[in-house]
């Protein structure tokens, strides 16, 4: 038996989900897609069912892949779970009826139903239960509430007693229903609501935002150094190379099986950094350098997920996405980037237009490092003073501008507007939060330790077969007038497709100078996307524009490395004064273009009505 949990976004199906199923979840693409969905086992009756949580849609009329597979799915359910937010009834009904519709056994789960309360909502539930002839469960999900009885109820699933209707006839049943069934009750503002009202203000909302911000990297570098300095170093130092140690000299303390498992020693001694060996720098990288940053990112964004914090930063920065070509939900695959591009290329998939998916694409895979690589340039940067990082930082902030405004004008196509649901702000979930953090974090690892450990492997190889010498003498007339940099660093360059963290970790052997550094460290995260984004966006945007995207990034990373070198070498503040009047110029510019579009349309539509 599968059974589905099918609703409108961020009603708690994750949670009901979450709740049901504990911690037997599995979590795939839909066959010949790339949209993801969870399911997980449900004790029912004496037997395990399968419960699978369906993409959020808002109607059976998809408008983008992900409710293209959620209808595509119904077909594979043998009862329905439509779970329904009772604090807005009106919004959710209308998928309710058209669930209805179908020769599929349904039940509805009231969910956020003490939220409604605390709001002064009142429904008449066996009323409710009355009109649409299936059982109807208050529900809430976060404490609990309901879902023994939502259990219990599942065998009385039925077809209801609601025939076909036109989209007008929906409508107007979902008015006459909820007219019938809610009550409302005076009641003041809570600050929680307050609060939501000035996320969205267009001056209180910025200063919230960078607020935000702030704490975000605050407590993700706070928790990420101290994971680090309290229990990753010592256990590495103080355990793990002692037993390296022992190990060296049963591989003769050189050669190349010594070289390739343990690597360099440097007097005496296991340099965890620069040894680069599979078993040091190999495992190192990624689960001490990398992996507590990781964890303390994903906490904090499962937070402000689940909180309902994004949707409100997209409605606040959509008139800024709207000048590089997007709206405003294209900034939550950018956040999503700065933890990893692999799920912010999938999320690109919900943009409307081919025009935006190819915008934000470009934008996210050019000018939005994954936290790995953020990591890494703290990690070697950030020693040398913070002029460095800001460096870096500000350079991909001004290619994020630079380069969206340019693909505004230059790209085809047409941006729809903003068309979202702001959720109310909710508390999150203490088990949802972290079942999505170990989800995240198994992605991780299982990506980044083999591709770390066949980074190192491939560097071995070159140091053995002698390549690393001839490369370095190849690009050395390139890297040196243009870059700044040592031909050794087009090793790094060379390895930044497979995984940009292990390529920043090959330049720590170089002895670079603190602005050599700041050149290679701005190029790499401009540079090739690691493999498995560039897989995911090959499915999502095919060959052709995949290519383009590779063209610009390219150019760009050209463009950036120069511009790097010349900053902090002889142009200074210059170069940066350039750079905020090509932005003034090109912002300004698309303005006046959005103007006279929009007065044309005006002048044709009075010249057609007269």
């Amino acid at each position: 038996m599968k059974i589905l949990l099918v609703g409108n976004p961020n009603v708690g199906k994750s949670v009901i989900f979450t709740q049901l199923t504990g911690t037997r979840v599995i979590s795939s693409n839909y066959p010949g897609t790339t949209v993801e969905y969870t399911k997980g086992y449900l004790d029912f009756q004496g037997e395990k069912v399968e419960l699978i949580d369906v993409p959020g849609t808002y109607s059976l009329e998809p408008s983008c892949k992900a409710e293209e597979v959620a209808v595509s799915m119904l077909a594979e359910g043998d009862i329905i779970i439509n779970v329904v937010d009772a604090t807005n009834l009106e919004r959710n009904l209308y998928l309710t009826l058209e669930l209805l519709e179908r020769s599929t056994p349904m039940v509805v789960a009231l969910n956020l139903y003490d939220e409604a309360q605390h709001k002064g909502i009142r429904i008449d539930v066996v009323r409710l239960e009355e009109i649409l002839g299936v059982p109807v469960i208050p529900t809430a999900a976060t404490s609990g509430m309901g879902l023994k009885e939502l259990v219990q109820r599942l065998p009385e699933a039925s077809l209801g007693n609601v025939g076909w209707h036109t989209v007008d006839e929906r409508y107007a049943t979902v008015g006459r229903i909820v007219r019938e069934v809610q009550h409302l009750s005076h009641r003041h503002h809570t600050w929680l609501e307050t609060l939501q009202d000035l996320s969205v203000h267009p001056v209180a909302g910025i200063f919230i935002a960078l607020v935000v911000l702030y704490l975000t990297f605050k407590v993700v570098r706070l928790v990420g150094e101290g994971l680090i300095s309290w229990i990753l170093d010592p256990f590495f130092d103080q355990v793990y190379a002692p037993l390296l140690l022992k190990l060296s000299p049963f591989l003769s303390s050189h050669g190349f099986w010594h070289d390739l498992l343990i690597g360099q020693l440097v007097d005496g001694k296991i340099d965890f950094a620069i040894s680069l060996g599979l078993l040091t720098t190999g495992l190192y990288v990624p689960l001490a350098m990398v992996l507590p940053y990781i964890i303390a990112f994903y906490a904090v964004l499962g937070f402000l997920e689940d909180l309902g914090y994004l949707p409100r930063l997209a409605v606040l920065l959509d008139g800024l996405m709207h000048n590089l070509g997007l709206h405003g939900f294209a900034i939550v695959p950018m956040v999503l980037g700065l933890g990893c591009n692999v799920p912010a290329a999938l999320a690109i998939r919900n943009l409307e237009s081919r025009r935006q998916k190819f915008i934000a694409s470009t934008l996210m895979v050019i000018a939005v490092p994954c936290f790995s690589q953020t990591a890494m340039i703290f990690a070697l940067v950030g020693p040398h003073g913070g002029k460095y990082l800001a460096q870096v930082f500000m350079t991909l902030l001004a290619v994020w501008l630079v380069l969206g405004l340019l693909l505004n004008r230059l790209t085809a196509g047409y941006t729809p507007a903003l068309l979202m649901e702001i959720p109310p702000y909710r508390w999150p979930n203490r088990k949802t939060l972290f079942k999505k953090l170990h989800l995240r974090l198994s992605h991780f690892l299982r990506e980044a330790v083999p591709l770390v450990i066949l980074g190192i492997l491939l560097v071995n190889l070159l140091h053995t077969s002698g390549l690393t010498y001839w490369m370095a003498r190849l690009f050395a007339p390139v890297f040196k007038p243009l870059f700044g940099l040592p031909g050794d660093a087009v090793i790094a360059l060379f390895l930044g497709f497979l995984r940009k963290d292990v390529a920043m970790s090959i330049l720590i052997p170089l002895n670079l100078t603190p602005v050599q550094l700041t050149v290679a460290s701005t190029i790499l995260a401009v540079y090739f996307p690691c493999i498995a984004t560039f897989l995911v966006l090959t499915r999502e945007l095919g060959w052709l524009d995949m290519l383009r995207v590779t063209g610009i990034m390219l150019v760009t990373a050209l463009a950036v490395g120069v511009f790097t070198h010349l900053t902090l070498t002889c142009l200074g503040i210059w170069a940066w004064a350039g750079v905020a009047l090509l932005v003034l110029f090109l912002w300004g510019e698309a303005s006046w273009r959005e103007k006279l579009a929009a007065s044309k349309e005006k002048t044709q539509a009075s010249y057609k009505a007269n």
